[in-house]
C-alpha cells in the first residue's frame, strides 16, 4: 500500500469517526425536542384546566388534561429507550455525548414533575 492509499485511508476512516460523532450529537438534540414536547404536553393540560375547569362539566377537563399527562410521561419514557438504543450503535470518538444516565434523570425528574403536576390538576 503505498503512502497516498494510506493517507486516504486515514482521512476516510476520520470522516467516518466524525460521521458518528455528528450521529451522536444529533440524537441529543432529537433528545431535547422530544423532551420539550413532553413538557408542551404538561403546558396543554395546565391550559385546559385553567381555561375549562370552572365548567359545568370539570370531570371532563381533569380528564383531558390527565390525557395529556399521561402524553407527556409516555414521550419521556419512549425518548429514553429510543436515545439510548442509538447510543449503543454508535462509537464517540471526538466528541463527548451526554451519559445514557444523564438522560435518564433528565426523563426521569421530568416525569416526576409531570406526574406531580396530574396530581395536582386532578385534586384541584
Amino acid at each position: 500500500m503505498s503512502q497516498s492509499d494510506n493517507a486516504k485511508s486515514t482521512s476516510a476512516e476520520q470522516r467516518t469517526d466524525w460521521a458518528e460523532d455528528r450521529t451522536l450529537l444529533a440524537n441529543e438534540r432529537t433528545f431535547a425536542s422530544w423532551m420539550r414536547t413532553g413538557m408542551a404536553c404538561v403546558g396543554v393540560a395546565l391550559g385546559l384546566k385553567a381555561v375549562f375547569g370552572s365548567t359545568e362539566h370539570p370531570l371532563i377537563a381533569k380528564a383531558v388534561a390527565e390525557l395529556f399527562i399521561l402524553t407527556a410521561v409516555i414521550i419521556f419514557g419512549s425518548a429514553t429507550r429510543r436515545s439510548y438504543q442509538a447510543q449503543k450503535r454508535i462509537d464517540a470518538h471526538d466528541t463527548n455525548a451526554q451519559s445514557h444516565m444523564g438522560m435518564v434523570y433528565v426523563a426521569a425528574s421530568l416525569t416526576v414533575g409531570a406526574v406531580a403536576a396530574g396530581v395536582i390538576l386532578w385534586l384541584l
